[in-house]
């Protein structure tokens, strides 16, 4: 009688182990899941910020080329400076 009630409790412990193993294993691949999609969002949002970084920087040296320019067709049109 001792022998069979300890083989059921052992049986039983084992197979609540087993189930409980089981939804350990899912929260780890849920959590593994959330964790790859945000590293993939936080790479998508680090493009984002290298293009824009670099169209600023294309709006910026395009606006040095223009004030350039404006600076050139002023010195031209400007009168020159006659000797007296």
């Amino acid at each position: 009688m001792r022998k069979t009630l300890a083989i059921a409790l052992m049986l039983s412990a084992t197979l609540g182990l087993a189930a409980c193993d089981k939804k350990s294993e899912d929260k780890q691949q849920d959590a593994n899941k959330a964790a790859q999609q945000s590293q993939e969002s936080m790479q998508k949002a680090q493009d984002k910020v290298n293009d824009a970084a670099k169209e600023s920087q294309e709006a910026a040296q395009k606006n040095a080329e223009a004030a350039q320019e404006r600076a050139k067709e002023a010195n031209e049109q400007a009168p020159a400076p006659t000797k007296q």
